[in-house]
């Protein structure tokens, strides 16, 4: 008897100790609750998520094995919307979708630390063929580089119409912020006229060469979603990108110390509801 609570209790602690973002990765459908977004960007998880179609007239999901095309419904609905207006202010035939979230959110296998409670969306900066691409082609196909190779500016494959779109993104009540390389923000604070207001929500952060990062504000009444941070207020243009073309920055130096892995997160370090979501039947 002793033998059979002692597996037992191995067994226990192993799932305990199972990262969440294993037990996450493993669950291919939403949780059959009322929409709810729970806890922060980089720490949550999602209740009665929505998948975003992989076809739309103006849309079109990259990645599908990847499972990772699921969102607040407040998501969905904003996708599904700017999506249509991007060939009304550019010459796009629409938007190339990366990934959202997992079916219940929470913590990735890979890629990303945000993306947990279904209010981010990554947007390939490569418009949208005319052809339905097949399931092939979008694992294979790759985003364009934006950014010039010594980090200062954009490359020639920048257009106004890469402007045009992230713009009407940004206009849209709904959307908190967006996350760009500060190459791209330095093109959008040059190129932008007339009411520049929108330019408050782009911020410049690591990485975004390929893709720009959509982050829609907390849904009203959801008590459980935790904001960041309001965006620091004007432009963010100017002196205000200097850091992020500083040396430090550009070429940072290399450690000599082997750097020690953070350890992955637990279920127990997400909110307690997020074991609900994971569990849900």
């Amino acid at each position: 008897m002793f033998k059979y609570f002692v597996i037992f209790s191995m067994f226990i602690s192993a799932a305990h100790a199972e990262p969440a973002k294993e037990r996450f990765g493993r669950v291919g459908t939403a949780a059959p609750m009322e929409a709810r977004a729970i806890g922060n960007y980089a720490r949550g998880c999602l209740a009665g998520a929505q998948a975003l179609p992989i076809n739309g007239e103006t849309w079109q999901v990259m990645r599908l094995s990847r499972n990772r095309n699921w969102g607040h419904p407040n998501l969905i609905s904003f996708l599904e919307g700017f999506a249509k207006q991007v060939p009304q202010v550019s010459s796009w035939n629409g938007l190339l979708v990366g990934d959202l979230a997992q079916p219940r959110g929470g913590p990735m296998l890979t890629g990303h630390a945000s993306h947990q409670i279904g209010l981010d969306a990554d947007i390939w900066l490569v418009p949208m063929p005319k052809i339905t691409l097949s399931r092939e082609q979008r694992e294979e196909m790759s985003a364009t580089n934006m950014v010039r190779p010594d980090r200062l500016d954009v490359s020639p494959a920048w257009t106004p119409d890469h402007l045009n779109v992230i713009k009407t993104a940004a206009q849209h009540p709904q959307v908190e912020r967006i996350l760009v390389n500060a190459a791209i923000k330095k093109a959008l604070c040059r190129e932008a006229s007339g009411n520049r207001a929108w330019l408050q929500k782009i911020r410049p952060y690591y990485g975004h060469d390929h893709h720009f990062h959509v982050r829609l504000s907390c849904p009203a009444g959801e008590g459980d979603c935790i904001a960041q941070d309001p965006v620091i207020l004007g432009e963010g243009c100017g002196e205000a990108l200097d850091y992020w073309f500083s040396d430090a920055v550009l070429n940072p130096r290399k450690s000599t110390k082997p750097v020690k892995p953070k350890p992955p997160m637990q279920l127990e370090q997400l909110p307690e509801a997020c074991k609900t979501v994971l569990i849900a039947k």
